[in-house]
């Protein structure tokens, strides 16, 4: 088995704030805190660029009409990173803090996007059913497949989960339609996991075994947040994965964790925002 890529702590834990484990759990955030690096930067960079060298069909997807939404993307990342004096831009390379040197090829903005940061990301753009997935740089699925979700508007998106109801449903797509350019929009979830690997995916089909306290070894938790590009308008749906042991969490988180998961019929992972 390959060496796990960790997290030594969880900055947040969302079962510890009762508004976040109400679906969708949404707050603001800086617009300067869009793009996370963190400890695992080198590990998680080193695993995407060797996911989007050998199975980029599983982790690219992108949409005949979705390039512009794409090249704005990629364009405000860069912005962003232009602030990092850890990033190194060029006209046509970027060098990254871990010295990897990085192609600036705009004909795959999201490919490009994918070796650049920690971050996943998945474009959304309003059509007759709603927003629908127009294309997406996905190398750390959590028991979905992109393949899957491609094409699809935000109901079928989670149709297999169990809290997105009609009720959910309506109230994340008056956010898609009323978030501004100039916000940043997040929540996070968390979930038990006896084995760290990142690139996890499954289909609709076959969903990921509950894993109790009992047999966890990790919590994995998404940040996830919320923008919408200035140009096209397509809102962008930012996943920053967190695999943290179980020993790296406080002792509040854990004993809350374990509170959670004595309750009756509830389980950790449905009460921190699933």
């Amino acid at each position: 088995m390959d060496t796990p890529i960790l997290h030594q702590r969880l900055p947040e834990a969302p079962w510890l704030d009762p508004a976040m484990r109400r679906l969708p759990g949404i707050r603001p955030r800086p617009v300067e805190e869009w793009i996370l690096r963190d400890e695992a930067f080198t590990g998680q960079m080193a695993l995407r660029d060797t996911l989007i060298a050998e199975e980029r069909s599983r982790v690219h997807e992108l949409l005949p009409g979705g390039e512009a939404a794409a090249r704005e993307l990629l364009d405000m990342v860069l912005g962003t990173l232009s602030t990092d004096a850890s990033y190194q831009i060029g006209a046509q390379v970027v060098t990254r803090p871990d010295g990897r040197i990085v192609d600036l090829d705009t004909t795959l903005p999201l490919v490009t996007l994918g070796r650049l940061v920690q971050s996943d990301f998945c474009i959304l753009e309003a059509g007759p059913e709603g927003h629908v997935m127009s294309g997406a740089i996905l190398c750390f699925p959590a028991g979905w497949t992109l393949a899957q979700k491609i094409g699809r508007p935000l109901d079928g998106i989670h149709g297999p989960v169990k809290s997105y109801d009609a009720d959910v449903g309506r109230r994340v797509q008056r956010l898609f339609d009323a978030i501004r350019p100039d916000q940043i929009l997040w929540r996070a979830n968390a979930h038990l996991y006896d084995d760290p690997t990142l690139f996890a995916p499954r289909t609709e089909a076959m969903p990921r075994p509950y894993v109790g306290l009992g047999a966890a070894k990790y919590v994995r938790s998404e940040r996830q947040t919320l923008r919408r590009l200035p140009k096209t308008g397509a809102v962008v749906f930012g996943i920053h994965t967190l695999m943290v042991p179980l020993a790296g969490l406080t002792e509040e988180q854990r004993a809350e964790l374990h509170r959670l998961e004595t309750r009756a019929s509830v389980r950790p992972e449905e009460a921190s925002t699933g």
